[in-house]
């Protein structure tokens, strides 16, 4: 099987090379949902992830040589290319909402003000958990918990057995607790 998808990515980059829009339509229908979900789950914004995914494949459609299909397989290719889009876009916001913030003073805190703290806490540092682990560990994470992909569909995306895709996201899953008990993130905190 894992022979089956380098030989339609190759195919596919060869296809698209050569300007046939069946091709993108192809890689589109094929791997859309996962570079959606990445891209949503790094922005958490509809229409950005929206924007991200049609950038992603409007670059695969513009620059097909530049994907390399004995390197790695086209699914998880362009869900690189959608997190990378979706990270720069988390730092322009940053940048935007740090100078917005400057100018309009100080804000009143508002009620709960510990369980928000708590809440941004626990996400950050899940977060920071999962942009820390190997690539190897992170992508079968980022497609199965942040777009919704089932075990097999990783193993697809990703072009490794089933097997392989539950072994990782296990040990990743492993390394993420892990971390959150060394920063004393216990269920309590989870719970709420």
């Amino acid at each position: 099987m894992a022979v089956d998808i380098r030989v339609r990515d190759a195919w596919l980059r060869d296809a698209l090379i050569a300007g046939r829009e069946d091709a993108l339509g192809e890689a589109f229908d094929t791997h859309a949902r996962a570079v959606h979900g990445i891209a949503l789950r790094i922005t958490e914004d509809r229409a950005t992830a929206e924007d991200i995914t049609q950038d992603v494949f409007v670059e695969l459609w513009t620059r097909p040589e530049r994907y390399r299909p004995d390197l790695a397989p086209l699914g998880g290719w362009l869900c690189l290319i959608a997190r990378r889009r979706a990270i720069d876009w988390l730092r322009r916001q940053g940048t935007r909402e740090r100078h917005t913030a400057s100018r309009a003073g100080p804000v009143a805190e508002p009620a709960g003000v510990e369980q928000s703290v708590m809440a941004s806490l626990v996400r950050k540092v899940v977060r920071s958990a999962v942009d820390e682990l190997p690539e190897l560990y992170r992508m079968p994470i980022e497609l199965a918990y942040y777009s919704g992909l089932s075990y097999r569909e990783v193993a697809e995306t990703l072009d490794i057995p089933q097997g392989t895709a539950k072994s990782r996201l296990r040990t990743a899953l492993r390394r993420i607790a892990e971390r959150l008990a060394a920063e004393g993130i216990t269920d309590r905190y989870l719970l709420d």
